[in-house]
């Protein structure tokens, strides 16, 4: 996947907003910048001013960036400043960027309520049905504790990993919903306010695999959910050192409440 770069696919980063004025987004192409909102009591997109309330989702938007410089990424502002949400907001900004035809959708967050599964399934099901892609962060206390989405099968989740490759993904053994693992542990990344700052989550490590997964794309765009994770499966590296496998007790993503 060497050739690829990203170029023609477009990814959704669903998340806290994106600032685009950071200087290390500088470059970046910018599908779509929206915050969803609530006004009496429906909800609706509006534009995202280019802000980001909490500086999560620059740093993931900046990792997508990374691993796939030619890709065009979209914010939808779905957490607030204290990086939490509704599911209700999720699930909105996740259709719309299905509705707008977005390739991937990256949601480095997991909501651990059983009552909000069935919602959660429901747009993960229309985007598997129509070719779409998710990737998801998994628990960062417990990879084997169930969130979603990224305990649904056709969700492609990522734990994080202690390691110096940036630009590979891991195998985790066989067994856990969590098929993945890429480097997510003390990342240095940029955060809201013009700054950089050091990071540990999953939230960190699913950016890397969607960002691969658009290089993927854009040299094989027709390639379905199922055989991406497939691909991925066959590319990704058997875990190193297992000590390098870390479970912090420091969560760094959002459970929506």
């Amino acid at each position: 996947m060497r050739n690829g770069r990203g170029r023609g696919i477009r990814v959704a980063v669903l998340d806290s907003g994106v600032e685009w004025d950071h200087p290390d987004l500088k470059d970046v192409k910018i599908a779509d910048d929206l915050c969803m909102e609530e006004s009496m009591g429906i909800l609706e997109a509006q534009p995202g001013n280019r802000t980001d309330l909490f500086g999560h989702g620059t740093a993931v938007a900046s990792i997508i960036h990374e691993m796939a410089p030619e890709a065009e990424i979209g914010s939808f502002r779905v957490l607030d400043a204290k990086n939490q949400s509704q599911s209700e907001m999720i699930c909105f900004g996740a259709r719309l960027a299905l509705e707008r035809g977005y390739h991937i959708l990256n949601c480095s967050f997991g909501a651990r309520l059983k009552s909000q599964i069935l919602m959660f399934k429901d747009w993960v099901d229309d985007a598997y049905l129509a070719g779409i892609h998710v990737v998801a962060a998994c628990n960062n206390d417990d990879f084997r504790k169930p969130e979603w989405p990224g305990d649904f099968t056709s969700v492609i989740t990522v734990n994080m990993l202690d390691t110096p490759q940036r630009d590979m993904i891991f195998r985790n053994p066989p067994g856990t919903l969590v098929e993945f693992a890429a480097l997510g542990v003390q990342v240095n990344v940029p955060w809201k306010g013009g700054i950089r700052r050091e990071a540990t989550g999953s939230s960190f490590a699913a950016p890397r695999a969607a960002g691969l997964l658009a290089r993927i794309l854009s040299v094989f765009p027709h390639t379905s959910p199922l055989q991406a994770k497939s691909l991925l499966q066959q590319i990704a590296s058997g875990l190193p050192d297992r000590k390098r496998l870390r479970l912090p007790t420091l969560a760094s993503q959002p459970a929506p409440a």
